[in-house]
């Protein structure tokens, strides 16, 4: 077997994970490379593939409405590992998917140790990959190792664009105090595995909710070193207590939002609300939504103590911070994700400038598809840019020819906004005409029929191809 029928994977994260195991069942020979004991991150706890580090939600499942939802249902209809196990080790969650975070890296790792086709060497490549190595897809994720980091950057040529990713606090749910807070969903909206009331709501006052944000914007914060301080935040992801600084209505119009919920032990409705959602299967541990946060972990435990209903709560783990690292995609990969300086190296995941769970496991599926279609010797069969694949593939990719993608370029979760635009129908099936956010809703339902259609379409050619 030649060098160029191997496929080397460098990282087991989500995105390497799915992409050794696309590669390996469409016939490739696969070598994962995963660092992890031998060299540790910031932000890992564990050796186990595809560990969740920063929450355990894979947010909205309704494929109808909702382009992340979307892009889990094309995912499952094209065979991926990371969504079988979320769906294997789902946990209530309302309308999102959440799941056992520990259950679901065990049944991943599983998996991949089981796969006749993948083997798995638990080194650090130390820089970049040999020469001789001319199928690599690099998938190490937004801690990749200094020295593979590096030299990643000679190579292109370019400065290294980066930001800050914070991490929300878990608490035991045996330490909520339930005559304050209780269980409801959002609008007791059920979800996957749920019952519509799958969230911990903690509420405020005005006066709580006052003192609060006082004590977020005044407690003390992790000091950064000198070359992080120029790094901005994932507008995402941001910390609490930036958001808290954004201005006194700021939390109460995002993760603090009271709407959608009813305070059983007094029918007063809130000022402000924190949830808290459930983080195992064991409905032990509850993450607190929203709460990245870069405050001190004395400082967490004190001002978090703050909250109705968490007055004596124990925390599983504290909230953290970690510098996250992403390509300058548009200029410097070619459509299939391959670094047009050398384009033995494909790029997955989210150091290529998708954000989030979902979006990077699935740029790890596409670079696992394409670079066994160069191990067999077939065309790379892109997927239609009306399909969330397409969508986001799109956003990281095709503007490498204009300056001004480059230029713009930002970390990006999978949105509506990214795909072509389609006709909105204009009445309903009974023929009235369509009005306000109805014409919102049928835009979103048309968007996803196509998409799907057209995903159909494309898997079944890509079969084809490898027959």
């Amino acid at each position: 077997m030649s060098n160029q029928d191997i496929i080397h994977i460098i990282g087991a994260g989500l995105a390497g994970s799915e992409a050794a195991w696309q590669a390996a069942n469409a016939g490739a020979e696969v070598i994962l490379h995963e660092m992890r004991p031998l060299t540790g991150t910031e932000a890992h706890q564990t050796d186990g593939f595809a560990e969740l580090v920063c929450s355990n939600s894979f947010r909205s499942d309704d494929a109808e409405n909702n382009a992340v939802g979307l892009l889990h249902e094309e995912m499952r209809r094209a065979g991926s590992l990371i969504m079988r196990e979320a769906d294997a080790n789902k946990v209530p969650a309302g309308g999102a998917l959440a799941v056992d975070r520990d259950a679901f890296s065990v049944g991943v790792t599983r998996a991949i140790e089981d796969h006749p086709n993948i083997e798995i060497r638990r080194e650090l490549i130390d820089g970049l990959p040999p020469e001789d190595w001319t199928n690599v897809i690099i998938a190490t994720g937004p801690l990749t190792a200094a020295p593979l980091a590096e030299a990643i950057l000679s190579l292109t040529g370019e400065a290294s664009l980066a930001f800050f990713d914070a991490i929300a606090p878990i608490v035991y749910k045996e330490s909520i105090d339930f005559d304050v807070a209780w269980m409801q969903s959002r609008y007791d909206k059920k979800g996957p595995g749920g019952d519509g009331a799958d969230y911990v709501n903690c509420p405020m006052d005005e006066g709580q909710y006052t003192a609060f944000l006082n004590a977020l914007i005044a407690g003390e914060k992790t000091d950064f070193k000198e070359w992080e301080k120029s790094t901005p935040y994932f507008e995402g992801c941001l910390p609490i207590e930036v958001m808290a600084e954004r201005g006194p209505e700021t939390l109460r119009y995002g993760p603090m939002k009271p709407v959608g919920l009813t305070n059983p032990h007094t029918g007063v409705k809130a000022h402000a609300i924190v949830q808290l959602r459930q983080d195992n299967a064991l409905g032990t541990l509850y993450n607190m939504v929203g709460f990245q946060t870069k405050l001190k972990y004395g400082a967490q435990a004190e001002i978090f103590r703050m909250i109705p209903g968490l007055e004596k709560a124990e925390f599983a783990r504290l909230g953290g911070i970690h510098r996250n690292t992403f390509l300058n995609s548009p200029r410097l990969l070619d459509g299939s994700l391959k670094l047009s300086a050398r384009p033995s190296l494909r790029f997955a995941g989210q150091i290529t400038g998708v954000e989030g769970y979902l979006e990077s496991a699935a740029i790890g599926l596409l670079a696992g598809r394409f670079a066994a279609a160069d191990s067999k010797r077939i065309p790379v069969s892109m997927p239609p840019a009306t399909t969330a694949f397409g969508a986001l593939l799109g956003h990281i990719t095709c503007d490498h020819m204009t300056d001004a993608g480059s230029r713009t370029f930002q970390p990006m979760n999978v949105n509506f906004g990214l795909f072509p635009e389609i006709e909105t129908p204009k009445t309903d099936s009974e023929g009235k005409r369509l009005k306000g956010k109805q014409k919102g809703f049928a835009r979103k339902r048309a968007l996803s029929a196509r998409a799907l259609a057209d995903l159909e379409g494309w898997l079944r050619k890509t079969a084809l191809a490898a027959e």
